[in-house]
């Protein structure tokens, strides 16, 4: 049931899907090479505004991702360690993050206002269609 304070969004599909959970919001880019430990889904980027916190099974959301092209299969090796975020949400998609959610079957929209999402929103995602609980 939606409710009046419900946000709709609209994106352009990267990988297909549905998922919805708690957003994690973060207003700069994401590398998942050296950014994220894939054995543990945390954020160990030094200094980023998410250092120490964990993306698994939340919908990630930040503006694009950056980084080396090793990035993709850190994704994938989240995915298949249970770690993955349940979902990715982007102003624009990079082309590493883009594959890594292919492969790692995360579904992924991008050009999405992502500053309407704030860490803590419930956020569900079908196909590009964006849906927002506060």
């Amino acid at each position: 049931m939606e409710g009046s304070g419900d946000v709709h969004l609209t994106g352009r599909v990267v990988k297909s899907g549905v998922a919805d959970g708690q957003a994690l919001v973060s207003a700069e880019p994401i590398s998942f090479f050296g950014g994220i430990d894939p054995d543990t889904g945390v954020v160990v980027d030094q200094g980023h505004p998410l250092e120490g916190m964990n993306v698994a099974g939340r919908v990630l959301v930040f503006p694009t991702g950056k980084g080396s092209t090793v990035g993709s299969y850190t994704l994938y090796r989240l995915a298949r360690n249970g770690l993955a975020p349940a979902a990715i949400v982007n102003r624009e998609a990079d082309p590493v993050v883009a594959v890594g959610a292919v492969i790692a079957n995360v579904p992924m929209v991008d050009q999405v206002d992502t500053e309407r999402i704030r860490t803590g929103d419930w956020v569900r995602i079908d196909d590009g269609e964006v849906l927002i609980r506060r």
